[in-house]
């Protein structure tokens, strides 16, 4: 298997250039001071270079959120254990999560994909995707085979693309697993560089101790396996997670399809980066949504050089901080499509 093909899990074309000056001639002539709209602006001259679109539209947004589970529990990693995973596809699935509420609030489509959760889901409405029930233990052999991370891109690829023939127009990516700040920082630190101390964080809220060895577990786990940055597949095969390899499978396939992706937190933004890092055309459709209080997801951020839209203290996961952002994506494209111009407003200009 090629792990650093230039082109893999499909075409992802160039920013529409075109449609990008003709947004933002648009932009300069509607009823305002030139650039008093800020990052408004700049958000809707990129959208309309994403979609190929100069008046871009971004509802309905889709929703794909990812659940699998981590061996890497077992060694104490978390402050919750792992039979959660499978109890939150259940709370998912009945709509009573965060991400249910603020879905319902941006009138987005969601899907819940089991890509691998340890337990049997037997819940309606689930997309059951499994690859395998949970990882294995990084700290005692790798998270996967290789097959199986081609497997988990492909799986959120095919959630995308069917997403997206749903109707959905922007796609914000989430996942819930237990031990997945742990696997995604050993992922982080393996395609960054990035020291293991700067980027591991509490998760769920583990206290002092559990979180020395939180830390001591990423750094072991990549002196054992030693991933290569330069081979991003065989990185999250070494040391990453089922659903951190969907939701990048899903960023290449709304790429592929001209889709805006509303990047989540510190663990969705990693996957951003493993997509980027696997097609890096990919970065051209990314939004950060918001900051996480993750110390690794600052390092994630300026990794894809990426500024988030909105800070508001979140580290839950699930899509719910994007979802809490999408509003301002949205007002982007009713400004640029629903504004009057200086011409038709019969107003003066300077």
């Amino acid at each position: 298997m090629n792990t650093n093909r230039t082109q893999p899990y499909g075409k992802i074309e160039p920013l529409n250039e075109a449609a990008a000056i003709e947004a933002r001639r648009r932009v300069d002539q509607l009823t305002k001071p030139l650039g008093s709209l800020g990052r408004l602006e700049e958000l809707a001259v990129r959208l309309a270079a994403m979609t190929g679109n100069a008046l871009p539209s971004v509802t309905p947004p889709g929703v794909l959120v990812f659940a699998a589970d981590h061996g890497v529990a077992a060694e104490g990693v978390s402050a919750y254990p792992q039979e959660v995973t499978v109890q939150m596809v259940a709370n998912f699935a009945a709509g009573g999560a965060a991400i249910n509420v603020f879905s319902r609030q941006i009138g987005a489509l969601l899907h819940v994909v089991d890509v691998g959760v340890a337990a049997d889901v037997e819940v309606p409405g689930v997309w059951r995707k499994k690859i395998r029930p949970g990882t294995g233990n990084m700290l005692r052999e790798e998270a996967m085979t290789l097959d199986e991370a081609e497997r988990a891109i492909r799986v959120g690829l095919e959630s995308a693309e069917a997403i997206i023939d749903e109707g959905a127009k922007l796609l914000i990516i989430g996942e819930m697993g237990i031990g997945n700040t742990t696997a995604s920082s050993a992922l982080l630190a393996a395609l960054t560089g990035a020291q293991p101390d700067e980027l591991v964080g509490r998760g769920t809220g583990v206290d002092d101790a559990a979180w020395e060895r939180k830390k001591a577990v990423v750094k072991q786990a990549l002196d054992r396996h030693r991933p290569d940055p330069d081979r991003p597949l065989e990185a999250l095969a070494k040391v990453g997670g089922l659903e951190i390899g969907a939701m990048a499978g899903a960023v290449l396939g709304a790429a592929a399809r001209r889709i805006p992706v509303l990047v989540d937190g510190f663990i969705s933004t990693v996957a951003a980066l493993l997509a980027v890092r696997l097609n890096p055309g990919a970065a051209d459709y990314l939004i950060a949504g918001h900051r996480s209080q993750e110390p690794g997801h600052l390092h994630a951020l300026r990794a894809l050089g990426m500024e988030p839209l909105i800070d508001l203290g979140l580290r839950l996961g699930e899509g719910s901080g994007a979802a809490v952002a999408f509003p301002i994506v949205e007002a982007a494209t009713r400004m640029i499509r629903e504004m009057a111009t200086f011409e038709s407003a019969g107003v003066s200009n300077r």
